[in-house]
C-alpha cells in the first residue's frame, strides 16, 4: 500500500529517467506537480528509498551533480510501470480525497497528454453513488447524526458539481491563457493551512478529514 506521496514521485519517474533533485523540483510547492500536492524533498527521498525496497523504481545509471556527489538516474521498473498505469485509471473512494489525490492524478495525466475525461466520468459514477448512499443514511437519521450526513451530503453534491463542471470544460475545449486544463489553479495547495493541516501535508496526507 503506497501513500499518495509514493504514488506521486511514483507516476513522475515512470514519465523518464529522472533523479531525486528534479523530482523534488516538480513537487515544490511552486512546481508544476506541487501546485496540485505539496511532496517536500525529504519525503520525497524516503519515498524513492522504498519504491526501490519494493522493486517499483532501480537505478539506471549516475551522472555528475552540478555541485556535489553523483546522482542515481532512476527508472520505473514493469511493475512500478503497470502500478502507475492502474492507478491513473482508478477513481477516488472518498470525497475527501478529490482534494489530494483526484486533482494530482489529473495534473500527472494531463503531463503525459492523457485526456481527463475518462478520469472524471468514472469519479462521478462514484461519487453519485457516494452521495446517493449518504442520502438514505440521512433520511434514516435523526439529531446530530442528521446534521452530520447533511454536511457529507452537500459535500458529495458539491463535488458532483466540480466534475460536472471539469467534464463541460473539457468537452468545449476551454483551456486557460496558458494552455492548462480548468482543474489546474495555479494556486498553492497549503494556502490557508494551519500548523496540524501542512502537517498533513507534509505526510502525504488530506487535510481535510472531515468530509466523506
Amino acid at each position: 500500500m503506497l501513500s499518495l506521496a509514493e504514488w506521486i514521485v511514483l507516476t513522475v519517474v515512470d514519465e523518464g529517467p529522472t533523479h531525486g533533485f528534479a523530482i523534488a523540483a516538480l513537487t515544490a510547492e511552486d512546481g508544476a506537480v506541487g501546485r496540485a500536492w505539496h511532496v517536500p524533498r525529504p519525503i520525497v527521498y524516503r519515498s524513492l528509498d522504498r519504491l526501490g525496497a519494493l522493486d517499483l523504481v532501480r537505478v539506471q545509471s549516475s551522472e555528475a551533480g552540478h555541485r556535489g556527489p553523483r546522482r542515481s538516474i532512476l527508472t520505473s521498473t514493469p511493475a512500478g510501470a503497470q502500478a502507475v498505469g492502474e492507478w491513473l485509471e482508478r477513481p477516488v473512494g472518498h470525497v475527501r480525497d478529490m482534494r489530494s489525490e483526484l486533482l494530482v492524478k489529473l495534473a500527472l495525466r494531463l503531463r503525459r497528454d492523457l485526456p481527463a475525461g475518462p478520469l472524471v466520468a468514472a469519479q462521478r459514477e462514484t461519487v453519485t453513488r457516494v452521495r446517493a448512499a449518504i442520502e438514505r443514511q440521512r433520511d434514516a437519521e435523526t439529531g446530530f447524526g442528521r446534521i452530520l450526513l447533511t454536511w457529507r451530503y452537500e459535500n458529495a453534491a458539491a463535488a458532483e458539481r466540480f466534475l460536472a463542471a471539469i467534464s463541460k470544460d473539457g468537452e468545449d475545449g476551454e483551456d486557460g491563457e496558458d494552455g492548462e486544463d480548468a482543474v489546474s489553479t495555479g494556486e498553492s495547495n497549503d494556502q490557508g493551512l494551519g500548523e496540524g493541516q501542512h502537517q498533513a501535508q507534509a505526510e502525504g496526507r488530506d487535510p481535510v478529514s472531515e468530509a466523506p
